[in-house]
C-alpha cells in the first residue's frame, strides 16, 4: 500500500530538516575549522600543482582553495552524513521504527502489501565483509522470532534498503547479501517504500535546496582567506612557497 501525498509530504519536510539542522550544520561546522594549515596534511608533491591545474597560479590563496575544496566537497560531507545515518533512521524514517531487533524501520511495501524489515545503508560501497555476517545473523534472528510467534514471513520480508545508488553499483558484499536477503537501492528502494518512481528524485532536489539556504559561500571565503594567510606565513617551511 502507497503512501497519501500527504505522508510523502511529510517525509521530504522531514528529510530536508534532517539534512538543514544536522548534515548542513555539521558540515558548515567543520569547515569553520579549516584557518590553519595544521589541519591538512598536505602533499607538498601535488598541491602546488593541483593549484596551477585548477587556477594556472600556486599563490597562497589558490592553495588555500585546493586544500579546503578537497575537504568540504569531499570527505567532510560525506563522513558527515554516513555518521549520522543513525539519526536519519529516528528523526526521518522514525515514525516506521522497528521493534524487531537487527531492523532500523518496517514499512509496507508498495508492491506486495506486506511488511517489511528493513535495515538502512547509505550507499553501494558502504559495507564490508564483516557487515554482512552481521546482518544475515540479525535477519535470522528476526526468522526465528517470527517463528517463535506463529507470524508468517517470507524471506523477501526482510529488506536491505540502500539509500542511493544503481544496482549495478552494489559491492560484492551486497550482492552476497542478494542471495538470501532483497536489496534495494536508490530510486528503487524509495519506490518500495512510498510507491512514488519520483520520490528519490524529489528527495534530491530537497537536499539541493538547502545549500541555497544556508550562508555557505560567504563561509567558504572567510576560511580560504584565513587559511591563506597562515600559508603565507608558515607555507615555505613545507615547500608551498
Amino acid at each position: 500500500m502507497a503512501m497519501t501525498q500527504s505522508q510523502k509530504e511529510e517525509l521530504i519536510s522531514r528529510a530536508k530538516k534532517f539534512f538543514k539542522d544536522v548534515v548542513a550544520k555539521n558540515h558548515l561546522r567543520n569547515t569553520r575549522k579549516l584557518t590553519k594549515l595544521k589541519s591538512f596534511k598536505v602533499n607538498p608533491f601535488l598541491v602546488s600543482y593541483l593549484s596551477n591545474f585548477l587556477t594556472g597560479n600556486a599563490d597562497p590563496e589558490n592553495i588555500a582553495k585546493i586544500l579546503v575544496y578537497n575537504r568540504v566537497l569531499g570527505t567532510s560531507i560525506n563522513t558527515s552524513f554516513g555518521t549520522s545515518l543513525q539519526k536519519f533512521c529516528s528523526d526521518v524514517l522514525g515514525g516506521t521504527g522497528s521493534i524487531a531487533q537487527g531492523a532500523d524501520v518496517e514499512y509496507i511495501d508498495s508492491e506486495d502489501g506486506r511488511t517489511k524489515y528493513c535495515q538502512i545503508k547509505l550507499g553501494p560501497q558502504t559495507i564490508n565483509k564483516d557487515d554482512v555476517e552481521t546482518i544475515s545473523n540479525h535477519f535470522n534472528k528476526i526468522k526465528s522470532l517470527a517463528r517463535t510467534n506463529n507470524r508468517a514471513l517470507q524471506v523477501d520480508d526482510m529488506v536491505i534498503g540502500v539509500l542511493y545508488g544503481e544496482e549495478t553499483e552494489l559491492s560484492a558484499n551486497y550482492k552476497k547479501l542478494s542471495q538470501d536477503f532483497v536489496v534495494l537501492s536508490g530510486r528503487n528502494f524509495w519506490y518500495h517504500f512510498t510507491g512514488d518512481m519520483n520520490f528519490y528524485d524529489e528527495l534530491i532536489d530537497c537536499f539541493a535546496e538547502v545549500a541555497q539556504e544556508i550562508d555557505s559561500r560567504r563561509v567558504l571565503n572567510k576560511v580560504i582567506k584565513a587559511l591563506s594567510e597562515d600559508i603565507k606565513s608558515k607555507g615555505s617551511v613545507l615547500g608551498l612557497l
